[in-house]
């Protein structure tokens, strides 16, 4: 052979050789990194390897969805329209139960209301319990969502991913997930001191729908929200609005207690309060007072 072509050769070989260790080691590692994207040009899904999460039996992954400009994806409570993302894992081997955390979420204001949900790029964190730890797992994923941008549309994505046996991961994907898990809110107690802090709630007006003030406290330099959400899906809580400050540099925010079931009482019904602000996030749950 001549010098270029012997280089070319030797670059086949090494490129091959490189692969094949690749492939060697995903085999024996006995998981992949990420599925491969499901979607179109509006939206793309796919699932991705973990990291453990405490006892052996458990494995975090992700589903991320990745969306074009001005498309949306909504939250678990959609607040004024759309519907919430159905996460289906009944097809997976190994697997005894897949449990998705749902990452904090914002608002999107438009002519029909108020939106709740994730612009961009959203990894829904996935802990997943394997019923032997020892043997790889099969995640598989159905999931209806809709997305929106000036209509809304129904989205389907269907895929799998094998994870790997034992505790391992892949580092990079495993450090994503991580991410994710750490952007779901945290469960605080009404009153609960803290940077991001529900300080206090209170009844006003007369039932059976009073308007229900909350005052959050916040990090500084940051702009806090709140949602909130009833005991059950047949629920439709109006989204809270902001409702001014309050002395000690406190934000308020208000709602009616509207949109039970029909023929159900409110009072005495668990009410639960996201507040974000910034990369922090609480979830808190209140009984409406009789």
């Amino acid at each position: 052979m001549n010098g270029p072509t012997l280089r070319r050769h030797a670059s086949t070989l090494l490129l091959a050789a490189t692969a094949a260790v690749a492939t060697a080691a995903g085999a024996f590692a006995g998981g992949e990194a990420a599925s491969a994207w499901t979607g179109d040009r509006r939206a793309m899904v796919r699932l991705v390897g973990g990291t453990p999460v405490g006892g052996a039996p458990l494995l975090a992954a992700g589903v991320e969805i990745r969306l074009a400009d001005g498309w949306k994806t909504y939250w678990r409570y959609p607040g004024d329209s759309g519907v919430p993302p159905r996460f289906d894992f009944t097809g997976s081997v190994n697997v005894r139960a897949a449990t998705v955390g749902w990452p904090a979420p914002m608002r999107f204001e438009d002519g029909g209301g108020t939106a709740i949900g994730y612009s961009g790029r959203v990894m829904f964190p996935v802990r997943v319990e394997r019923d032997d730890p020892s043997r790889p797992a099969t995640l598989a994923l159905s999931l209806d969502y809709a997305i929106c941008e000036r209509l809304c549309v129904p989205a389907t994505a269907s895929t799998s991913l094998t994870l790997p046996a034992g505790s391992g991961g892949e580092a990079a994907a495993g450090n994503d997930v991580a991410a994710a898990l750490a952007r779901v809110p945290r469960r605080a107690a009404l009153g609960e001191a803290g940077p991001l802090a529900i300080r206090a709630v209170r009844v006003e007006g007369a039932w059976p729908k009073p308007r229900i003030v909350v005052t959050v406290a916040a990090p500084p330099g940051t702009v806090p929200d709140l949602f909130a959400e009833g005991p059950t899906e047949a629920w439709a809580l109006p989204v809270p609005e902001p409702a001014g400050a309050g002395p000690d540099g406190t934000r308020l925010f208000a709602f009616v207690v509207d949109g039970a079931p029909p023929d159900v009482d409110p009072r005495g019904a668990t009410v639960t309060l996201t507040a974000v602000a910034g990369d922090a996030a609480i979830e808190v749950q209140i009984t409406l007072d009789r």
